[in-house]
């Protein structure tokens, strides 16, 4: 029912549905017109067989080899009443079983007939019949094979652009659909070409504006970081006191704050690469809590040896806690089950828009998770993408962030 339903079998059918409509128009108009033209020939000799037949009727002389009847009983009804009116006329029907052609007129008020075989008229009528069905089949089958063909061109072409579209979605920006292009003829449209050349110049532009942001970020965080390394050598020179303290503070997030953006930087260039070697996960994720100094409880249900690195595992559930701590409310539940980490807290949880699209830079989402620049869930799932393990995002049911991290079981070294 689902192939039945594309584009493609959906124009197929179309074009043989008005291809067979078409056909039986013109098969019952070719067949009146047939029809009339033949049985228009027999009528003809039927009246001249019967202006014979009265003219020897009058004159009392022989008919000849004339097949002729004064008011024979087969005569159908009608033609005998329109003779008892004083006309003449002629009709199909039958004597003795065999179709004829009558044709009757006035003769000393009584019914004068004659009569023509009609049976290879009515077998004439049948094979002109046979020829326009076949005709008709044929035609509606050769419509149908093309209109499939077509169709299937177009469809295939659609379904590469829907391909392309959702590799541009899921990340991929130098996919192409890469149709020719051709000159711009109003004569030749193409819808279909020119819905794939909008998707490439929109990928193009979108690519463009990504690099030139990616650049941006870069260039200022190198920017920033050797007058921020001076600046937080001078604050060191300053004399104790909240003066002090407040610059110092304002100092070291502007400093985390572009170490952020050099790691990200980093990590949109793709020259990061994983040092992978054999980590306990449960007793590696305790560690990495520890080392937060944040609240959190752990749980190990089950503990695994993975294959990951330990660098950059550290910074995934560092950021994670970070977050639930910042945006979320507390209890902290960290949750080890095997090769999967789930890190849940107790707050709004995570806005509708981060869940479907993941997070962006520079934007918490939800205003109602408390101020941040967005930035820490962007390098946890980039450090993740770098792992080539999956890091999810939802919301629990009875409330709360969920983010969960699961390491592929195909590198699992070994289970505990």
């Amino acid at each position: 029912m689902r192939a039945l339903s594309s584009l493609r079998w959906k124009i197929a059918l179309t074009t043989t549905l008005v291809c067979c409509a078409v056909a039986a128009v013109l098969g019952v108009l070719v067949h009146n017109v047939v029809a009339r033209q033949i049985s228009g020939e027999v009528r003809k000799d039927v009246y001249r067989d019967l202006d014979h037949a009265l003219g020897h009727y009058e004159y009392g002389t022989a008919h000849g080899d004339i097949a002729v009847a004064l008011d024979p009983p087969a005569l159908p009804v009608p033609l005998r009443d329109l003779v008892a009116r004083g006309q003449t006329g002629s009709m199909v029907g039958e004597l003795r079983g065999e179709p004829v052609m009558w044709g009757a007129g006035p003769a000393d008020k009584k019914a004068l007939a004659v009569w023509i075989p009609y049976e290879g008229t009515r077998d004439r009528l049948r094979d002109i019949d046979a020829a326009i069905l076949a005709s008709s089949a044929l035609a509606a089958g050769v419509v149908a094979l093309a209109g499939l063909f077509l169709a299937d061109r177009i469809s295939r072409r659609l379904a590469t652009a829907a391909a392309v579209a959702r590799r541009i979605s899921a990340g991929d920006l130098d996919a192409r659909v890469g149709l020719p292009v051709r000159g711009d003829d109003s004569r030749h449209r193409d819808e279909v070409r020119d819905v794939a050349q909008a998707l490439d110049l929109m990928a193009g532009s979108l690519q463009d504006r990504l690099e030139a942001e990616k650049r941006f970020t870069a260039d200022v965080a190198h920017e920033l970081r050797t007058p921020l390394t001076g600046s937080l050598a001078a604050a060191a020179l300053l004399p104790e006191g909240r003066p002090k303290e407040m610059i110092n503070d304002r100092l070291k997030a502007l400093h985390l704050l572009t170490e952020d953006l050099l790691e990200i930087s980093r990590l949109d260039s793709g020259v990061e690469r994983a040092e992978l070697s054999r980590v306990e996960l449960g007793r590696a994720v305790e560690r990495a809590v520890a080392g937060t100094g944040l609240a959190a409880s752990v749980e190990v249900v089950r503990d695994s040896v993975v294959l990951t690195d330990r660098r950059r595992l550290d910074r995934i559930v560092a950021n994670l806690l970070v977050n639930a701590h910042k945006h979320g409310r507390p209890p902290v539940e960290v949750t080890v089950e095997g090769p999967v980490v789930v890190i849940r807290d107790h707050g709004s949880g995570y806005p509708d828009e981060l869940i479907e699209q993941g997070p962006q830079r520079f934007r918490t989402g939800d205003p109602g998770r408390g101020r941040g620049h967005g930035l820490g869930l962007t390098i946890a799932v980039g450090q993740a993408a770098v792992l080539e393990v999956s890091l999810t995002f939802s919301n629990a049911p009875d409330g709360g962030a969920v983010s969960t991290l699961r390491l592929p079981v195909g590198r699992l070294a070994e289970g505990s």
